[in-house]
């Protein structure tokens, strides 16, 4: 008997099937999708966390952040001799060129890995103390959240701020458009290049420096910068028994949720940003559940003031939910603790590990 094929009304009644079960099954798939995402940037916080657990064992306690410390000497590669600083930020800089001059191999030509003058590199680079401590993984999807496609882009390919065609944020000045960030710092060659080297996952500031005293404290004008209280802030040298209420305390978190709609800011209430707590778990809790943040110029004053600024996008980030030049006052929550390391990011997380 011979066998027959399609008909074309058949093959078309099976090709309408199909569109109507991928329109159906298509958002939940996508859903599905970010969700499993979101998953492996929380195992990526969960690695960060055991190899920060290591690093803290082998180096006396201490939280992974720049070591170099001002007026002391140090071998630095680009001048072959030994050399010292007058302040433990631009030791850290230094630090930072040394790591990716040592794990990139580019000393000279014009990507050269150049030294950021004047840059508070804790600031987003102090997670390359411990990729160094972890062999040199100074460019690795483990710092990527796997929705960041940016990031993951410019680690494919970190020289590819040399086309000017490229989304590195900057290449091209500041852009037209206001509302976004428009520092002229951001501009420099030697802040650009590293994008490649940066994380989606960021280190609270008390991870880096001390809870009093002279310190860095945000800016209402940007979100991007700090500045300090007067005088040289002493960096790095904090240690994990610091931390009062590790269970309650966040150590890192993803600075965008980019698995809700619109990618919100961490500052964001309803957002859930992956945070690495102290003690090594992971919480998804939304940001509006932490406890409110307080400048640290604020935290010995018997009138606190909640710290809320606007977030202003770098080019090519995500941009705030109302649009650019959204003005509206965010939390900064978990950034700013008061009390720094001494402080309770999430009380019910707290209240719970007490039996209460």
């Amino acid at each position: 008997m011979k066998s027959r094929g399609f008909s074309l009304v058949e093959l078309v009644s099976v090709l309408a099937v199909v569109v109507s079960v991928g329109a159906v099954l298509g958002p939940s798939v996508g859903k599905m999708r970010g969700q499993m995402r979101g998953v492996t940037s929380e195992g990526n916080l969960h690695t960060i966390g055991l190899a920060a657990a290591m690093y803290g064992l082998d180096h006396d306690d201490r939280m992974f952040t720049f070591t170099w410390k001002a007026n002391e000497k140090y071998f630095y590669q680009p001048s072959g001799s030994f050399r010292s600083w007058d302040s433990d930020q631009e030791a850290g800089a230094k630090q930072l060129q040394d790591i990716l001059l040592t794990h990139t191999g580019r000393f000279t030509g014009e990507g050269q890995i150049l030294a950021s003058h004047n840059i508070l590199s804790n600031r987003r680079y102090s997670h390359l103390v411990l990729a160094d401590y972890m062999g040199g993984l100074v460019s690795d999807p483990l710092w990527a959240d796997p929705n960041d496609a940016n990031l993951l882009e410019w680690q494919l390919n970190p020289l590819g701020y040399l086309d000017q065609e490229n989304n590195f944020p900057y290449m091209k000045g500041i852009p037209a458009d206001s509302g976004y960030e428009s520092d002229s710092v951001w501009t420099r060659l030697s802040v650009i290049q590293k994008w490649a080297f940066s994380s989606s996952y960021q280190v609270v500031p008390h991870a880096w420096q001390q809870d009093f005293g002279i310190q860095y404290r945000p800016l209402s004008y940007t979100p991007h910068l700090f500045q300090s209280t007067g005088g040289l802030v002493e960096l790095g040298d904090r240690r994990f028994h610091e931390v009062r209420f590790p269970t309650a305390k966040v150590h890192m978190f993803e600075e965008f949720d980019r698995e809700l709609a619109g990618e919100p800011y961490f500052a964001y209430d309803h957002a859930r940003p992956a945070k690495l707590m102290f003690d090594g778990s992971i919480n998804t809790s939304m940001s509006g559940m932490a406890a409110s943040s307080v400048s640290p110029e604020d935290y010995l004053k018997r009138d606190k003031v909640v710290w809320e600024q606007i977030y202003k996008p770098f080019e090519t980030f995500p941009l705030p939910l109302g649009g650019l030049g959204d003005q509206t006052l965010l939390n900064m929550r978990y950034r700013w603790t008061l009390g720094g390391l001494t402080g309770v990011d999430y009380p019910q997380v707290f209240m719970r590990g007490n039996g209460r």
